[in-house]
């Protein structure tokens, strides 16, 4: 029994430190990507275009983020993307957490219906034309809403709420609650909401990338280049670039154009670092509540 155990806990060991090795090289390669970029943005141009740079920057630079820094387009991007993603968050939390939690509720008779209504669109979409139109006959073409609106309520977001509050909040606690005198609006805001902080840190997280990275709404419904997310700003810069690196070079002093080409790849790998901060910023924030959330709605025995 003795060198069955010690047999058993070898095995182990080795087992262990195999998964371990392969999870290492697994995280090795998928972060290798990021931190290629992250050095490019402080590498000189022409030493990334000739595949100089691997595993740390060569000719340190930061022409490419004083570049950046110096477009108003870029900022003016970068500040209207955090409106719109504050506001857009704000807005989704409001129309989703109380829907989600009626839906929740068993004592609604008309959450069936409704519920079916939701899941019907995650399936069947008016398509393209159609909610440009609406859009527009509503009033919010080339406005900061025709960016959240049409998209409030994400009903994937809004079925994981759902099975969260009815496996987290127990019945007996509205009951409860309701022996003392408490309303469904005050339960929901004073009980409900204070014992579903991993719920609204999930919710924030997933709001919050989807407006942040979206740039076809704002290509769609927004006409005043004042108004552009950075997203946006960052795809007309690009195209800008490839239709530069593809014009005859007869057509340009050669010079200028190794020049134009050289800013416009320092800027290429500095604005992709500046777009994703703000993501990596905020997920520390809610990476405690970040396995649990993704279990939110799992099937529990």
């Amino acid at each position: 029994r003795k060198m069955k155990n010690q047999w058993g806990s070898r095995s182990d060991k080795v087992f262990d430190a195999v998964l371990l090795v392969a999870l290492t090289l697994i995280l090795l390669i998928t972060l290798y990507p990021v931190y290629f970029v992250l050095i490019s943005s402080f590498s000189d141009p022409v030493a990334v275009a000739g595949g100089d740079v691997t595993f740390w920057p060569v000719g340190f630079t930061l022409e490419g983020y004083q570049t950046v820094l110096k477009d108003s387009a870029i900022v003016r991007g970068f500040f209207n993307s955090v409106v719109y993603t504050v506001v857009g968050v704000l807005v989704n939390l409001f129309l989703t957490l109380p829907t989600a939690y009626a839906l929740s509720r068993r004592d609604f008779p008309a959450r069936k219906p409704i519920l079916i209504f939701y899941m019907i669109t995650m399936f069947v979409s008016g398509g393209m034309m159609p909610t440009y139109l609406v859009v527009q006959q509503t009033g919010l073409l080339d406005t900061m809403w025709a960016l959240i609106l049409p998209g409030a309520v994400n009903v994937y977001n809004l079925l994981t709420a759902r099975a969260f509050f009815r496996a987290g909040i127990p019945e007996e606690l509205l009951e409860a609650a309701r022996i003392d005198g408490c309303n469904n609006t005050r339960f929901f805001l004073q009980v409900a909401l204070p014992l579903s902080g991993a719920l609204v840190a999930i919710m924030v997280l997933y709001y919050a990338v989807d407006l942040w990275n979206d740039y076809f709404s704002a290509l769609i419904y927004l006409q005043d280049s004042s108004k552009y997310p950075l997203q946006l700003v960052m795809r007309n810069i690009l195209l800008s670039s490839q239709m530069m690196s593809a014009t005859p070079q007869s057509a340009m002093d050669p010079t200028a154009m190794a020049e134009l080409t050289k800013q416009a790849d320092s800027m290429k790998y500095a604005l992709i670092i500046i777009s994703s901060l703000p993501v990596l910023i905020l997920y520390p924030f809610v990476q405690k509540f970040f396995v649990k959330g993704v279990m939110i709605g799992s099937v529990k025995g």
